[in-house]
């Protein structure tokens, strides 16, 4: 007895590949969104710092506007953004 498909849906799963599980600053999961965004992916993207942490950008964005030193919050280096 042969068996026909009619129809398949398929479902792909993706994950930002971090050396952390959550943004340091909002807490929030990377496969989530930060607090300023409604969707995951493109529009909120993880940054790394020379200093190896990464954050959601718009959460390090934020904090380095408010912040007078401009450090990294986990280590207190300056931060800047790894090329």
């Amino acid at each position: 007895m042969k068996m026909k498909i009619k129809n398949w849906h398929a479902i792909a799963v993706w994950k930002w590949i971090a050396n952390d599980d959550n943004c340091g600053i909002c807490r929030m999961a990377f496969d989530c969104c930060c607090p300023e965004c409604k969707i995951p992916g493109e529009e909120c993207p993880i940054v790394w710092g020379k200093c190896s942490h990464c954050f959601h950008m718009h959460c390090i964005l934020k904090w380095v506007q408010e912040s007078t030193n401009q450090q990294c919050p986990m280590c207190r280096q300056p931060w800047d953004i790894k090329k």
